[in-house]
C-alpha cells in the first residue's frame, strides 16, 4: 500500500515537506489507540502561508481550493510523520474539519473544501473517503484563509 500512495504522490507532482513544528502551546498530533489526531494545518507553501484573508473578498474559490489542497498536503505530511513515514497504515481517513475565513455573505465552504477531500482521495483512494465539515470563520491564525484538521484511523 505504501508504494501504491507513494506512486501517486508522485503521479500528482506532490512531494511532500517536512511536517511543521507547532507555532504554539500544543502538538501536531495524538495517537490513542488506533485512532490518529492531527492539529489543524495552515497552507503552508516554502515556509509561508500561501493563502491569506477573507474568502469572498481577498481571495476567490479557486484561490481557496489551492488553500485547502495545501492543508491536506500538510495533513498528510503530519500523518506521514506520525506513522514513522508509512502511510500505509492508514485504514481510513474518518473525518476533515475544514475552517475557511471568509466574508459573511459567503455561503460556499463546502466548495473550497473540495480542494481537500479531492486530493486526500485521489492520494488514498477508498481508505481517503471521509466525512467532513466545513464551516465559515471570521479569521484564521497567521491570517491563514483555510485551516483543516483531521481524525484518522490508523494500524494498531
Amino acid at each position: 500500500m505504501t508504494e501504491a500512495i507513494e506512486g501517486r504522490l508522485k503521479e500528482l507532482g506532490i512531494e511532500l515537506p517536512v511536517a511543521a513544528a507547532p507555532a504554539a502551546n500544543y502538538v501536531p498530533y495524538t495517537i490513542s489507540g488506533n485512532m490518529l489526531y492531527l492539529s489543524g494545518q495552515l497552507p503552508i507553501e516554502g515556509g509561508k502561508v500561501a493563502v491569506t484573508g477573507l474568502v469572498g473578498s481577498d481571495v476567490d474559490v479557486p484561490a481557496a481550493q489551492r488553500a485547502a489542497e495545501l492543508c491536506a498536503i500538510n495533513i498528510l505530511a503530519q500523518a506521514k510523520a506520525a506513522l514513522g513515514g508509512d502511510l500505509g497504515k492508514i485504514r481510513r481517513v474518518l473525518k476533515l474539519n475544514g475552517f475557511v475565513a471568509s466574508t459573511p455573505e459567503f455561503t460556499e465552504q463546502h466548495l473550497v473544501l473540495n480542494g481537500a477531500s479531492n486530493l486526500i482521495v485521489g492520494v488514498l483512494g477508498e481508505p481517503g473517503k471521509h466525512a467532513r465539515a466545513a464551516v465559515g470563520m471570521a479569521s484564521l491564525p497567521l491570517n491563514a484563509s483555510v485551516e483543516i484538521d483531521a481524525i484518522i484511523e490508523i494500524e494498531a
